[in-house]
């Protein structure tokens, strides 16, 4: 294992630093900085590409040791402790941190299960609603993420860490070039006849309910404030609302909140609840 060590604010830490604050570094680099035992498990468990860890070698658990020892790592960095205290975004500093490599965005990277189940996320502004969106998706068992338009950043620590583990387990993948979804789509649907595009609208329309979700699907949620934009709502084949209380002050849900409603909805009638 080669070690490097660091004393003070160098290049090489003020590289770790950007990875954390700078979107545009992080992936001119094509790597982000993580922290948190949860993440790291995860992410060594689902084979992510771990090119550093960042410890301070004085305050390391037997877990750390472990991590650290069974982990291939192409360079890893000792800092002091003070070091480790201002890189940590935790009010308890994290005894170990992580440089990553991002994956490729590639949609037909990620293989579906026989009866397909994707999630849409159009252009997520608020970094806990993507993390939060994640880790629904994650938990009841959505193939894949896909990510449209100018959207808050994946790799941001807050959605990483907000996603609590299942960053690193569920498939995201991230598409600026619409052209690119509407192919994928149009090749799903000659591969699968029933396969299904449902989007979501606050307006009245058809009760999600009342909508068959068994068949193989694709959901799209909107942007918190306006909602899908008007080629995925054309692209759709059906748009469903969640019903409310008549008596309701509310006119919608947090699109995170709603997204949850609408795939335990497909679990359900798929039979797996």
């Amino acid at each position: 294992m080669q070690e490097t060590k660091i004393y003070n604010k160098n290049n090489l830490y003020q590289k770790f630093e950007v990875l954390k604050t700078n979107r545009n570094k992080r992936y001119r680099y094509h790597e982000f900085l993580v922290e948190g035992v949860r993440s790291l498990n995860e992410a060594v468990k689902n084979n992510w590409e771990i090119h550093s860890f960042l410890y301070d070698k004085t305050n390391l658990s037997d877990w750390a040791k472990e991590m650290i020892a069974s982990t291939r790592t192409e360079m890893n960095y000792c800092l002091t402790a003070e070091l480790m205290r201002e890189l940590s975004g935790k009010e308890d500093t994290s005894e170990l941190m992580a440089v990553i490599g991002m994956r490729e965005d590639e949609l037909t990277r990620i293989p579906l299960s026989k009866n397909p189940f994707l999630v849409l996320f159009d252009r997520p502004s608020n970094r806990g609603n993507l993390g939060t969106m994640i880790r629904s998706c994650d938990a009841l068992g959505a193939d894949m993420l896909i990510l449209t338009g100018h959207a808050v950043d994946l790799y941001d620590p807050d959605v990483v860490v907000s996603a609590m583990g299942s960053f690193f387990n569920m498939p995201v993948v991230r598409i600026e070039d619409n052209t690119k979804l509407f192919s994928y789509l149009a090749d799903l649907k000659r591969e699968i006849p029933n396969f299904t595009v449902l989007g979501t609208t606050a307006h009245r329309e058809k009760n999600i309910w009342d909508v068959d979700l068994s068949v193989p699907l694709m959901l799209m949620m909107g942007n918190e404030t306006m909602g899908l934009n008007k080629a995925f709502k054309d692209g759709c084949d059906i748009l469903c609302t969640i019903p409310m209380a008549e008596t309701s002050y509310a006119s919608s849900f947090n699109v995170s909140c709603a997204a949850s409603i609408l795939m335990y909805e497909v679990v359900r009638q798929r039979g797996k609840m």
